[in-house]
């Protein structure tokens, strides 16, 4: 099983968390990666930055991750599940930001875990959630 990283865990990292080696050990031959959806919430925070400074540090930070991990589209088979996802939760009730749900369904589609420092994934069943303790 792959792993696709919720931007709570990058944001994380950028921050000076520790614990991706715990999460990856033993696990190397496993595909790490993330969202398209990740990225654009990722870019979204280097444009929101309230100087030019953090703006250039942040874009720094998010380049290397895109250099570093797979990126994953979201895709007509992710927006299938997405769809199901969604009709499923809104039988229920229950609301979940269209990012996270868009992020979950790119994992489900793949056959991967999320990894996250956030609880909304928590709702969603179907998702295998891998917590990244900060």
């Amino acid at each position: 099983m792959g792993i696709i990283f919720d931007t709570s865990v990058l944001i994380a990292l950028e921050r000076g968390a520790h614990g991706l080696e715990k999460l990856a050990a033993g696990r190397e031959s496993e595909p790490f990666g993330i969202s398209v959806v990740t990225v654009s919430e990722l870019l979204h925070g280097v444009l929101r930055a309230d100087s030019e400074k953090r703006r250039l540090t942040r874009g720094a930070f998010v380049e290397k991750i895109i250099q570093t991990f797979p990126l994953y589209p979201f895709d007509l088979s992710a927006a299938r599940v997405y769809a199901k996802l969604w009709a499923n939760l809104a039988k229920k009730g229950v609301t979940i930001g269209a990012h996270d749900l868009m992020i979950a369904s790119t994992a489900i589609a793949l056959g991967f875990s999320v990894a996250t420092a956030d609880g909304d994934y928590s709702k969603i069943k179907e998702v295998s959630v891998e917590k990244f303790v900060l």
